[in-house]
């Protein structure tokens, strides 16, 4: 036998007041007595009324659910970053919706276009293609989208990134400080955010501290991917410059460099040194423990959760911010000093 569903109007009558004043309570937009509190809360309780999750959102005109849209769900940094993303908009009483795009552009219109069309409340945008133009007048559009962790250059959006010029100095002097000046970098070109402000980091920080003396062999690829990093290690290492550390810009290059280095018979740090970025993968369970810039996953998905739901939209400062969170070095094994050939053999006999 079913159990009688009790209603908006049955707990208003029990409590002595209007219905409207227990919708308005129930959504938080109505401040009443304790004694009136009481008295609804009393009367939900005895009738056990359970409010309609979708005329509460209705009424309130939102509905009370984000979506976080990422290219990929099985690389393990976009998984990390949807795990943060949803304990916060958990913690916020927002519903979550994934959507993978597989960097296809037209996947990538449709979500953006369901935020003009109020099917959500807003959007966590992540991209990870360069062919970005064609979606920056639907990112503008659609006014309530946060890009995170790649740009979108001429959208109309609040950004919120790891610190990536920052982090590419703090490899840059970790090498440094163990006499690396001739080096390699590996990840993707300009044309993608990340790649562009990590190399433009490392570039930086290596030639001040070795001026003239730094050398830097730069490979760049398609995507963060296992299969790039081992391509592109090899062609560091084909290049015929005397390389003493590999920079790799993603956990997944790493280990397709790792590959690479196996393959040839090096080891990791006796015959080369290598430092990654991202530190999403266990690194420290690795044969060789790997160094690497941590970005801070946790606090971005925070952040971002709390970007979409607390930002002005119609403040156009507000929807141009800029936030950056800071990373972090963690040193492993994978790092060793350069030793320098003894100058004792030199000959100068007559």
């Amino acid at each position: 036998m079913r159990a009688h569903m009790a209603n908006l109007k049955q707990v208003a009558a029990q409590a002595g007041v209007s219905s409207a004043t227990v919708s308005r309570y129930l959504n938080g937009t109505l401040s009443l007595p304790q004694p009136t509190r009481d008295a609804i809360e009393t009367a939900i309780r005895e009738l056990n009324y359970s409010p309609n999750p979708f005329a509460r959102s209705l009424s309130r005109g939102r509905a009370d659910v984000i979506r976080m849209v990422v290219p990929d769900i099985k690389t393990p940094f976009f998984s990390a970053l949807v795990a943060a993303v949803e304990n916060a908009a958990f913690e916020r009483e927002q519903e979550l919706e994934i959507a993978v795009t597989l960097n296809r552009p037209g996947r990538e219109s449709r979500y953006l276009d369901s935020v003009s069309e109020r099917h959500v409340d807003g959007l966590i945008f992540v991209t990870n293609h360069p062919d970005v133009a064609p979606l920056e007048k639907r990112i503008t559009a659609a006014r309530r989208v946060v890009l995170l962790d790649e740009n979108v250059p001429h959208a109309q959006a609040p950004r919120l990134f790891c610190d990536n010029e920052g982090g590419g100095a703090m490899a840059a002097d970790h090498l440094a400080d163990h006499g690396h000046k001739v080096v390699g970098v590996i990840g993707t070109g300009d044309e993608m955010y990340s790649g562009a402000a990590r190399f433009r980091g490392f570039q930086t920080a290596l030639q001040a501290r070795f001026g003239a003396q730094a050398q830097i062999l730069r490979k760049c690829g398609q995507g963060y991917t296992q299969e790039e990093g081992r391509r592109l290690c090899a062609a560091i290492l084909d290049s015929g410059l005397p390389v003493s550390a590999i920079f790799v810009m993603s956990d997944e290059m790493v280990m397709g460099t790792l590959d690479e280095l196996k393959a040839r018979g090096l080891s990791v740090p006796g015959d080369i040194s290598l430092i990654s970025f991202d530190d999403i993968l266990p690194l420290d369970y690795f044969e060789t423990p790997v160094t690497a810039i941590r970005q801070p996953v946790e606090a971005l998905g925070e952040m971002a959760v709390r970007i979409l739901l607390d930002t002005d939209w119609n403040d156009p400062a507000s929807r141009s911010r800029v936030t950056l969170l800071p990373v972090t070095l963690v040193e492993r094994s994978s790092v060793a000093s350069v030793t320098h050939p003894s100058k004792s053999n030199d000959s100068t006999g007559g």
